[in-house]
Order: structure tokens, then sequence, then C-alpha cells
């Protein structure tokens, strides 16, 4: 399996809401995939465009393991075939660079709900990605649970449908308070936010009830955190909205607050690019 170019990207489309800008120095000028330096206090985040040349597409296919195969057969359309086979190649191949083995021995196990997870995971990495209309990001924590979401941004005609379906009364009262031309990104917004929070919880749907999102009383809409609930007892996260691509919304959720974030950029080139 051909290897993956690796590339740190500019910070200037971090913008976090918990609760300032990043500044531009966020980005280390050391590898994030050096893992002599990645620890509990990292977190790391890559961009990737689907769009993979054939051959590369069938060196992911091949490097799949049976099940993932499978399920790439399964897909009744050859867009979407293509897109699950890159996604799933390129995890392999960042995995395979954490792991420091190659990415077809990358094993993994899911939950009752299909949240993948390493099976055999000595350094206690952590992983989640999100994919939309041919783009991905992936995180990658260590020894703390991550979630990204990433959303295309388009025309939702049942937007008051979803919200009163899916947002908390509180989350859906800021939202249908703002002036119509505003609901729309505030809508896209909220979703990532809480679909990252679930994503890294692995609760799916049934989660719902389980966080709500707290807001900046000085402002009309703003985003000021997460607040959730375990066993009467509210956990930390931190939020990171983002814009990785043009026409893109995309949100980070990150157990705890006291992290580094690195972000990388999956490249088109057949080696592994420096770094330093």
């Amino acid at each position: 399996m051909s290897l993956l170019a690796f590339q740190l990207l500019s910070a200037r489309w971090l913008i976090t809401r918990d609760y300032t800008y990043l500044p531009e120095g966020v980005f280390s000028a050391a590898s994030p995939v050096d893992n002599a330096k990645f620890s509990e206090d990292a977190v790391h985040l890559w961009a990737a465009n689907l769009s993979v040349s054939d051959n590369r597409l069938e060196s992911f296919f091949q490097g799949l393991s049976a099940d993932e195969q499978q399920r790439a057969i399964r897909f009744r359309f050859e867009k979407d075939r293509n897109r699950f086979v890159a996604a799933r190649g390129i995890l392999r191949s960042l995995l395979g660079i954490y792991l420091g083995c190659d990415p077809t021995l990358v094993q993994f196990a899911y939950s009752d709900r299909g949240k993948p997870k390493l099976a055999n995971n000595p350094l206690g990495i952590q992983f989640n990605l999100s994919h939309s209309n041919g783009m991905a990001l992936y995180a990658v924590g260590c020894d703390r649970v991550v979630g990204v979401d990433l959303e295309f941004y388009r025309p939702l005609s049942d937007l008051g449908q979803l919200a009163k379906r899916f947002f908390s009364q509180t989350e859906y009262k800021v939202l249908t308070s703002l002036v119509a031309t505003a609901q729309h990104d505030a809508f896209f917004h909220l979703w990532t936010c809480k679909e990252a929070y679930l994503k890294a919880t692995g609760e799916g749907l049934t989660g719902l009830g389980t966080a709500e999102l707290r807001f900046d009383s000085s402002c009309p809409f703003q985003i000021a955190g997460l607040m959730t609930q375990s066993q009467q007892s509210f956990q930390p996260w931190k939020l990171v909205q983002l814009q990785p691509f043009p026409d893109f919304v995309a949100a980070l959720a990150v157990q705890g607050s006291n992290f580094q974030l690195q972000c990388g950029h999956v490249g088109e080139m057949g080696a592994i690019a420096s770094l330093n």
C-alpha cells in the first residue's frame, strides 16, 4: 500500500468556542505523528480530500479488512463506495503511523452502536472521523475521548422541524429567536457541535438528552460550551468550531480542557513528507 504525504495546515481555519480564537501559532513545527511527542495532552486533527486516484483507491480497497470490503461493496452508488474506501484507507494510513505498523495490520473493534476503536491499543489512542461531500476530518487523541463532525453547508427546507426534533428546548428557543437569515448558519453550528460530542461518546441520537449547549448571554447567538450530565455529575468537554474547507462547517469535541491542538493535511504525494 502506498503511503500518503502529511503536511501542516495554516491555523486560520480554526475557531474555538472555548472560548476564543485560536492564535496563528497554534501549530507546532514538529510532526504531529512523532510518537515520542504524542502524549495525553495532545489532540491531532487531520483534513483530507477523498477524491484520490484510481490506483490509490484500489490500493486502499485491498488494504481493508474483509468486513470493510463487504461494507464498501454494499454501497449502491460508486461515488459513495469510493468515498468510503478512501476514508477508511486514509484512516488506516494515519493509525498505522501512530501505531508504527503497516496500515493493513490495524484492527478495529466496534461498540454496540457501531463506533470503531482499536482492537489492540496499548498506546491508548482514541480516534474519530467524519466525512461529507467528498471531504473528511480525522481526530486523534491519547487517553482522551474525541469526536468530530463535518457537514457540507447546504439549504435545508425542513430546518425548523429538524431543530425541534433534535435540539433541546433551550437550543431551539435560541435558534428560533434569531432572524430567519441567521438561523441557517446557527443550525449547522449547533448541529455539528452536538454531533461531535455524540460521536465522541458513541451514544448516537439516544444521547441527545445528555448534553446541552450553553450560550453566551452577552450575544444573541454565541456558543459558549457544552454541559453534559453523566450519573448526575457534570463532565468537562471542550468544543472547537471549524471551517476547514469552503462551504463546510465542522466541530471537534474533546474530553477535558487542557490539551494542545495540532492540525495537519493529508496530501496527494506518494511518500510521507518531513514536517520539521
